[in-house]
C-alpha cells in the first residue's frame, strides 16, 4: 500500500495522475476534505480523512502502508507536522518514506522553509526508516499565483535582480515522485529537481510575451518593496519571512543549478519554460 499525503494540492494532484499512468495499485490518499478528492477516487484510489494538525488521525491512515509520500502544506509547523508523521510511520511499520522537501534544505539555515525541511530531513534520516528526499527548485506554476497582477499590469515584480533559477514544472516533480514511490533503488537518495535551463525573470517575461502575444516585462524591486507589498496583500508575517529567505537563495545564484534527475529518475524529458508558457498561455493573456 502506498499513502500519498498532500494529494489535493498543486503537485499532489499531478502525483496522483502519474501514479495512475504507471498503473499503480493499492494507493491511498490522506485528505482533509473528502469532497475535494473525487478525482482521486475516479482514479481508482482510496481516500482517508485526516489532517497533519490532528496527528491522532495519522495512525489509521498509515495502517497497512509500506511506502508513503510525506508532503505537508506550507506552515511554520512543518517540522513538527513531519516529525509526528515519521513517528506514526514507524509505529505502522512503514518501510520507505519519500519526503517532499525544498531547495536549500538545511537544518542550519536561517528560519524558513529551508530550515524547517532541513530539520525534518535530519529527523527522517535518524528515524531508521528508508528514505528518499525530493528537493525541487522554484515551481513554474508559482507564476500562476501572480497571474492576476500580470494580467492587469503586464509586469512581473521580484526582488532578485538578474539572478537565474532553473524553474521546474510540477508535472516533472510528479514524475520523479511517482517513480520513487513505485520502484526500488531510490533508497538513501536526495534528488535536487530542476528544469532544463536556468532563466532570469527577464527571460521568463520574454517567453511569456512570446507565448501570449502581449508584452510582459520584469521589474526588479528591492527586498523591502517585496516585504511591504506582501504584507499589504495580507500574507502572514511567517510566510513573508519564509519567502524572503527563498528570494535570498535565488538572488545569490544558488537556484541556478541544473540537474538531470527528471530524465534519469522520472523517465521523461524535462519540461522547458517555453512549453510551460504555451500550455498555460491563457492564464496570462489578460483577457
Amino acid at each position: 500500500m502506498i499513502l500519498v499525503t498532500g494529494a489535493t494540492g498543486t503537485t499532489g494532484r499531478e502525483i496522483i495522475g502519474k501514479l495512475r499512468e504507471l498503473g499503480a495499485t493499492g494507493v491511498r490518499a490522506l485528505v482533509r476534505d473528502p469532497a475535494k478528492a473525487s478525482f482521486i477516487r475516479d482514479a481508482g484510489f482510496e481516500t482517508v480523512e485526516g489532517d497533519f494538525d490532528r496527528p491522532e488521525t495519522l495512525d489509521a491512515a498509515l495502517e497497512g502502508v509500506n511506502r508513503a509520500l510525506l508532503l505537508t502544506p506550507p506552515s511554520p509547523q512543518t517540522f513538527e507536522q513531519q516529525r509526528d508523521f515519521i513517528e506514526s510511520a514507524k509505529r505502522a511499520g512503514v518501510r520507505h518514506v519519500v519526503k517532499f522537501s525544498a531547495i536549500g534544505a538545511d537544518s542550519a539555515a536561517h528560519e524558513g522553509f529551508g530550515k524547517w525541511h532541513g530539520q525534518a530531513e535530519d529527523y527522517l534520516k535518524e528515524s531508521g526508516l528508508s528514505w528518499t528526499m525530493l528537493r525541487p527548485n522554484f515551481f513554474m506554476q508559482n507564476l500562476l499565483g501572480q497571474a492576476q497582477q500580470i494580467n492587469a499590469e503586464g509586469r512581473i515584480y521580484q526582488p532578485v535582480g538578474d539572478a537565474r533559477a532553473s524553474f521546474i514544472d510540477v508535472r516533472d516533480i510528479a514524475a520523479v515522485a511517482a517513480r520513487a514511490l513505485t520502484e526500488e533503488g531510490h533508497e538513501g537518495q536526495a534528488y535536487v529537481l530542476t528544469g532544463p535551463e536556468a532563466l532570469s525573470y527577464r527571460e521568463v517575461a520574454a517567453k511569456l510575451s512570446d507565448a501570449t502575444g502581449r508584452e510582459i516585462t520584469y521589474v526588479a524591486i528591492t527586498p523591502e518593496q517585496f516585504r511591504q507589498g506582501a504584507l499589504a496583500a495580507g500574507l502572514p508575517e511567517w510566510l513573508v519571512g519564509a519567502l524572503e529567505r527563498l528570494n535570498e537563495i535565488f538572488a545569490a545564484g544558488y537556484a541556478a543549478e541544473v540537474t538531470d534527475h527528471v530524465r534519469t529518475v522520472g523517465k521523461k524529458e524535462p519540461t522547458t519554460f517555453d512549453r510551460f508558457a504555451r500550455d498555460y498561455a491563457q492564464a496570462f493573456k489578460g483577457e
